[in-house]
């Protein structure tokens, strides 16, 4: 008997007409029936934010008079909230978010709004990935499409642990020059961020900040090292932030704590 394709949900941080989401569209077509929701606009670097005080307006986006899919007007976590609770007709088999510009390696990883999508979708029992391509000048994106397309297939086949999804970063290489694939943990290299003091036509101050990447760690098992060197870097992440090694030693704060 044949079975069913499964029915993917794609979503993005770099707004519905952003060329990676067409590039993975494409791909996971081959494989899957595909439902796009995904921000109106671009939504860069909002983390795990989620619209609370404003209406979430949803509207049909089509390219080339083509219907593409749904164009929400909050955040990339509101995009998977509003798809799963009142868009689709039924619910998704896995959240694909991506393809991002630029990597989500390091400290980044807080602030994207690429993981942050699929990171709701595991908050929602829904297997996860995140893809980014490495670099934000002349993108290659088809061998990321085509990778984020095989690990989608494993990832349907074997499943993923509660609470935890996949983040994945391709380098920005054709496939022949990619050097591999490798299981990393996250990185700790962050931004040092500088801040442009700049004067407007009217005379107020504002500010444009700017930064240069700096790679802490250089260790082979670090995301951003596996990246640099040519190679897929794929992390499990969990969306638990509790630091267990130190509660025992908070335990013993107990006593002055409560001490009044």
């Amino acid at each position: 008997m044949k079975m069913d394709k499964p029915y993917l949900l794609i979503t993005n941080d770099d707004g519905i007409a952003a060329p990676g989401i067409h590039a993975l569209v494409q791909e996971l077509l081959k494989i899957a029936e595909v439902v796009v929701v995904a921000p109106d606009s671009e939504k860069s670097a909002v983390g795990h934010a989620i619209t609370l005080s404003d209406p979430i307006r949803v509207t049909c986006f089509k390219k080339a008079n083509h219907w593409v899919g749904h164009a929400v007007s909050g955040t990339p976590s509101d995009c998977v909230k509003i798809a799963v609770g009142a868009l689709l007709d039924r619910r998704p088999d896995m959240v694909v978010s991506g393809i991002n510009l630029g990597s989500n390696a390091g400290i980044n990883v807080i602030y994207s709004g690429t993981v942050s999508a699929a990171t709701e979708g595991t908050i929602l029992g829904i297997p996860s990935i995140a893809v980014s391509l490495a670099t934000y000048t002349e993108p290659i994106f088809e061998p990321a499409a085509r990778f984020a397309s095989h690990m989608v297939r494993i990832v349907l086949s074997k499943g993923l642990p509660d609470g935890t999804l996949l983040n994945i970063n391709v380098p920005n290489l054709p496939e022949s020059e990619i050097k591999g694939v490798r299981i990393t943990r996250q990185g700790m290299a962050n931004f040092a961020e500088t801040f442009d003091k700049r004067v407007d036509p009217r005379n107020r101050v504002y500010y444009w900040m700017n930064g240069i990447k700096e790679e802490l760690q250089a260790d082979d098992d670090v995301d951003d090292e596996a990246i640099k060197n040519g190679i897929i870097s794929i992390t499990p992440v969990k969306y638990d932030l509790t630091n267990y090694n130190f509660i025992p030693e908070l335990n013993n704060w107990l006593p002055e704590i409560v001490k009044k």
